[in-house]
């Protein structure tokens, strides 16, 4: 069993007064953490799941009375897929508010449903993690940092998802699952997405333009939809945990691009899914995107795990000069090149290092990777 982060994060948080929410895609190890957690209490625990009719109705039409009924003596409560219940967050408050010896650990898919039901009751009354796939860090310490290192290329291609990771030799097959239905299950669900199709064609689009910036208007071109329809769709994307965005850095200077964007998957192993590409490096043209998604996906982990107030960007000017990555907190930055050759010369733009409080500069190859993924971040 691969040590989760959160596992200790969250042990802490315990009978501490809060509902604790463990949101994340759909299959990176939520359920298994909660049944990790819940075994520490083996005579008072109670299991719940969204995925059962009888609990739905019950937990959707909570009153306290019923709620005491239903807990008993219990301590331990896990609510397994709780976005499926209809007002799961006015029923969290209640139990929250009245029974406050009792811990209760919610886990759930999609921050469509779950995340903004709770939003609003469990204000004051939460602790709210991000669970993702495998990171380098949980793999190399439960690997060895070399053993994982010779792994790179394997982890570029089919990513880090648990699954893939502790059946090795079978990758396609759960990734193509993956990709062509569990993570679209809780979108498909609503009512507001029409076209299941579109959705498709826009992750498809998206896969190809990794490390490039993305414009909604030439993507609505390019699936005959408008801007408009192509931005709800990426939001409820990253809702569902399938990618997320890169804002560029601007200061309000002239020369500096603002309101453009990247688009990343939060796994090498999905995004090759989408496209339905699983060939070796070698015989590969988009290694150079395969590499940035990587790493972006792999800090933005670090930075989730850490709970830092980091802010994560990339920085491009007018006359094309950029850096790939740029982390920021309170007022300090890190810039980092990310390059698959070691031998790539690099200079970072003189303009940003006299404009931007530069904390520390690094060309990150796969010669030295590690330091940087196994670095935490600042706090």
């Amino acid at each position: 069993m691969i040590q989760r982060i959160l596992e200790q994060v969250v042990r802490q948080r315990l009978f501490g007064g809060k509902t604790i929410l463990l949101l994340g895609p759909r299959q990176v190890g939520k359920t298994t953490l909660a049944r990790q957690l819940a075994a520490s209490f083996p005579e008072q625990y109670l299991w719940l799941s969204g995925d059962d009719a009888e609990t739905v109705q019950v937990l959707s039409q909570a009153s306290l009375a019923r709620l005491q009924a239903l807990i008993g003596v219990k301590t331990f409560v896990v609510i397994d897929e709780a976005q499926r219940i209809p007002g799961i967050g006015i029923t969290l408050k209640l139990l929250n508010d009245n029974l406050p010896a009792v811990q209760v650990v919610v886990t759930g898919s999609s921050a469509l449903d779950l995340s903004e039901q709770t939003s609003e009751p469990l204000t004051g009354r939460k602790w709210e993690y991000l669970m993702l796939p495998l990171s380098f860090s949980e793999l190399s310490a439960h690997h060895g940092l070399i053993h994982e290192r010779s792994l790179l290329r394997h982890r570029l291609v089919f990513g880090a998802y648990p699954e893939i990771v502790n059946v090795p030799g079978n990758e396609r097959e759960p990734l193509n699952l993956l990709a062509n239905s569990y993570l679209y299950k809780d979108l498909f669900r609503l009512e507001q997405l029409k076209k299941p199709a579109l959705l498709e064609n826009i992750v498809r689009a998206l896969a190809f333009q990794v490390g490039n910036e993305v414009s909604y208007h030439e993507l609505g071109q390019l699936v005959s939809a408008s801007p408009q329809t192509v931005e709800k769709y990426i939001n409820l994307l990253e809702k569902a945990y399938i990618v997320f965005r890169l804002p560029a850095l601007s200061r309000n200077e002239r020369n500096e691009i603002r309101k453009s964007r990247k688009i990343y998957f939060f796994d090498n192993g999905v995004r090759n899914a989408v496209i339905g590409n699983f060939s070796p490096l070698e015989s590969r043209s988009d290694i150079g995107a395969l590499w940035e998604n990587y790493l972006v996906s792999e800090r933005r982990k670090q930075i989730e795990y850490a709970r830092t107030f980091t802010r994560t960007y990339f920085w491009r000017t007018v006359n094309q000069q950029e850096i790939d990555y740029v982390e920021e907190l309170d007022g300090q930055f890190r810039a980092y090149e990310f390059k698959w050759s070691a031998q790539a010369k690099v200079r970072f733009p003189a303009v940003f290092l006299e404009k931007y409080e530069v904390q520390t500069t690094m060309v990150v190859t796969p010669d030295n990777y590690d330091e940087l993924l196994l670095e935490k971040p600042a706090v």
